[in-house]
Order: structure tokens, then C-alpha cells, then sequence
């Protein structure tokens, strides 16, 4: 059973409000990825406390970085399940977790970040990854 909107309606404006468009079914991550040119992310968004303290602040951080993602979405784990079951096929050859982070450059994963990746971790640290592939893949592209 999915998570009741008004718990989850805070934490999805925490990314909703930096820009990140929301995928809240299959069809909307199917939308989103059917456009293969440039880079993209994807973030699965969660309850628990690594994605409060790590991954949505660490995702903010690196957004305002002046290279990144041209197309930039959020799923948010127990709540938009078929959205998340959805955007998981996109990188099926990594285990589940959430929350996480996929980028792709034109339609191929290129870098992930798994819960266990996250967990621990400071913003600060999360946003410097991200800026680095940020750098890396999205500025190559341009």
C-alpha cells in the first residue's frame, strides 16, 4: 500500500521546487526517457532518512552547479509505484535501492548512485559527486 500523499507532498516539493519534474506513472518514465539526445537524471525519492539528510539536499546542491542534466525527474519509491518499477527498467542491471540516482547521456546509464552510497553521507559529499559527473558527462555533451 502506498504511502499516503500528505505524508510524502513535503518531501517531493523539496525537488519539485529546484526544478525536478515529477513521473508519477509508467507512462510519464516512458515519456521521459523516449527522448535519447543529451543527458538526463533520475531521482528515486524515498521516506527514509538517507534521502531526507543526504539525497535531496545533495541533489539541490549540485543543481545549482552550472553544468548539469539537461532533463531532470523524480519517482518517488512508495509511492508512485508504477513509476518507480518503470524508471528501475531503465537500470536494471544495478540492484534496487532507494533513495537513488541514475544519469544517462543519450538514453545509456552512465552513472548511479545507490542507497548505500548515500547512506552516512553529507549533502556537501553527495552534491561534490554529482558535480563531478555533472562536469564530466553533461559539459561533454553540450
Amino acid at each position: 500500500m502506498p504511502y499516503p500523499e500528505e505524508l510524502v507532498a513535503p518531501m517531493r516539493k523539496e525537488l519539485t521546487t529546484a526544478g525536478v519534474k515529477e513521473l508519477k506513472t509508467a507512462a510519464d518514465v516512458d515519456a521521459f526517457m523516449a527522448d535519447k539526445s543529451g543527458t538526463a537524471m533520475i531521482i528515486v525519492n524515498s521516506v527514509c532518512g538517507c534521502a531526507a539528510g543526504g539525497a535531496r539536499p545533495g541533489v539541490k546542491m549540485a543543481l545549482q552547479n552550472a553544468s548539469k542534466p539537461d532533463r531532470i525527474a523524480t519517482v518517488f519509491a512508495g509511492q508512485d509505484v508504477d513509476a518507480v518499477k518503470q524508471a528501475r527498467g531503465y537500470f536494471a542491471d544495478v540492484p534496487p535501492s532507494s533513495p537513488s540516482i541514475a544519469i544517462f547521456k543519450d538514453g545509456e546509464l552512465v552513472h548511479f548512485v545507490p542507497r548505500h552510497a548515500i547512506e552516512g553521507r553529507a549533502p556537501q559529499s553527495i552534491a561534490q559527486e554529482l558535480t563531478k559527473v555533472f562536469d564530466s558527462v553533461c559539459a561533454a555533451a553540450k
